[in-house]
């Protein structure tokens, strides 16, 4: 499978780049033809520095409070936060202090804030980073939660988004699906690859994939 690997670069900026296989892969909502491997950039110190500093500038006139990390995005939301603060750049939240969180996953999978943590959620302007958007039910999912805790979610920013929006809420991405011409994502009751017969190549998720 890992032969099938072919890195695609970001418009602009040579040195940040993600990996993609094609094949027939299954996330836990839905089938997908291609995986998209992001975890470089989240790994990588430099690729996460030079990526971070492409979001920034797509926020540099957005008010940010708190930026709220999923899918392993926490390396680049600490380079995100220091390039938003910058003191050097015109931004409205330059010198900042920008306050940066992982939700917890509860045994009912739901998505918690402690009680010392909500303070940084309650009323405030909330950017959510998160590694892909297939389908915008990650994103909706966290937007329920961030309700109940009287967040207000001004943006969400995926390193790979197959979509522009959900329920309303714009979705910046560094790579989208024009960087895959043939990227798909069905339900996985209409998957025609399932139909097909297709061998399903491997579970994946935001932290990589299991091979069957």
């Amino acid at each position: 499978m890992e032969s099938r690997k072919k890195l695609i670069n970001v418009k602009g900026n040579k040195n940040i780049h993600m990996g993609i296989i094609p094949g027939h892969f299954a996330t836990n909502h839905s089938h997908i033809n291609h995986y998209v491997d992001l975890n470089s950039i989240k790994t990588s110190f430099r690729m996460a520095r030079e990526t971070a500093k492409m979001i920034a500038e797509k926020y540099n006139t957005v008010q940010i409070d708190t930026i709220i990390c999923l899918e392993g995005t926490e390396t680049l939301g600490a380079f995100l936060a220091q390039e938003l603060a910058d003191s050097s750049v015109a931004s409205i939240n330059s010198s900042k202090d920008i306050d940066i969180l992982t939700p917890e996953i509860n045994s009912n999978g739901q998505m918690i804030f402690r009680d010392d943590a909500q303070k940084k959620i309650w009323n405030k302007q909330i950017l959510l980073l998160i590694s892909s958007a297939s389908t915008g039910w990650s994103i909706e999912r966290f937007a329920r939660c961030l309700d109940y805790y009287s967040g207000k979610l001004i943006g969400a920013c995926a390193l790979f988004s197959a979509i522009d929006e959900v329920i309303g809420i714009k979705v910046n991405s560094i790579f989208t699906e024009q960087d895959i011409p043939d990227y798909h994502s069905y339900a996985a009751s209409e998957c025609p690859m399932c139909k097909s017969k297709q061998k399903i190549d491997a579970l994946v998720n935001a932290f990589g994939y299991s091979k069957l």
